[in-house]
C-alpha cells in the first residue's frame, strides 16, 4: 500500500509512556515542598507536552518569577526520582516496530528535557529506534512550530507527508502551526472534547485503534 506519509512524529508523555498521573504528582509535590497549595490534577495535567518552565508557570500562575527555577529542581528531583515506575504503553513497543517495518520515519517531540528523553528512551532500550527527537530545552516549547519545523527539515519531509501524533492540545496545535495533519489519542493528558476542537484525523481511544489505523492509513 502506499504510503501517505514519510515522518510520523510523536509525543512522549502520554502518548507512547505512561506517565500522565507520575507527572501531575511530582509538580504537585514540588509546590508543597516549596509551601505552596499544589496546583488541581486538571491544571497540572493541561500543561504536560510544554517545556518545564513555561508548564509551571501555567501550572502556578501565582507564584513569584524568580521561584520558578525551583521549583522546576523540586519536579525534577521527585520525576527522576520515580520515573522507573512507569513504562510504555501496552501495544506500544509493537506498533513503532511495524512502524519502521513499513520504513517510515519515526521521531519524537517533547516537553521533556534532553536529559529527560534520553533516559527514557534508554529505561524501555528505544534510543535506536527513532530516527529524530527534539525537546523542548533544546529548540522551542510547544505548540510553537519549531520542533516540527526542525524535524521536517532533517528528513526532507513535507508539512503535508508529515503526521504528529499526541495526547493534548500542544501537540494538536503544534501541528497546525506547522502546516501538518495530526492524530489525537486520548488515554493521555486531555480530555476527548478539546481535542476535537483541532480537527485531528483520527481520535484514538486505545493503542489497539491508533496501531490498526496508522497500518491502514499511514
Amino acid at each position: 500500500m502506499p504510503q501517505r506519509f514519510d515522518l510520523i512524529v510523536f509525543d512522549w508523555d502520554g502518548t507512547l509512556f505512561d506517565s500522565t498521573a507520575l507527572i501531575v504528582r511530582c509538580m504537585q509535590a514540588a509546590a508543597v515542598d516549596l509551601g505552596f497549595e499544589p496546583p488541581s490534577r486538571e491544571r497540572a495535567s493541561y500543561v504536560i507536552g510544554m517545556g518545564l518552565i513555561e508548564a509551571l508557570r501555567h501550572a502556578m500562575p501565582d507564584l513569584e518569577p524568580s521561584r520558578y527555577p525551583e521549583l522546576g529542581q523540586r519536579y525534577r528531583q521527585h520525576y527522576f526520582a520515580s520515573a522507573h515506575e512507569v513504562t510504555l504503553f501496552d501495544g506500544v513497543p509493537e506498533l513503532l516496530r511495524d512502524l519502521k517495518a513499513r520504513h517510515h520515519w519515526l521521531a519524537v517531540a517533547t516537553g521533556k528535557s534532553r536529559r529527560g528523553l534520553d533516559e527514557a528512551l534508554a529505561a524501555v532500550d528505544m534510543t535506536r529506534l527513532f530516527d529524530g527527537t527534539r525537546t523542548a530545552d533544546e529548540t522551542a516549547s510547544k505548540p510553537n512550530p519549531m520542533m516540527l519545523i526542525e524535524l521536517m527539515r532533517e528528513f526532507g519531509a513535507e508539512p503535508e507527508r508529515t503526521l504528529m501524533i499526541g495526547d493534548t492540545t500542544h501537540d494538536l496545535e503544534l501541528a497546525r502551526n506547522a502546516g501538518c495533519p495530526a492524530v489525537a489519542v486520548t488515554y493521555g493528558a486531555h480530555a476527548h472534547e478539546s481535542l476535537l476542537d483541532f480537527a485531528p484525523l483520527l481520535v484514538a481511544h486505545d493503542v489497539k485503534t491508533l496501531h490498526d489505523w496508522l497500518l491502514s492509513n499511514a
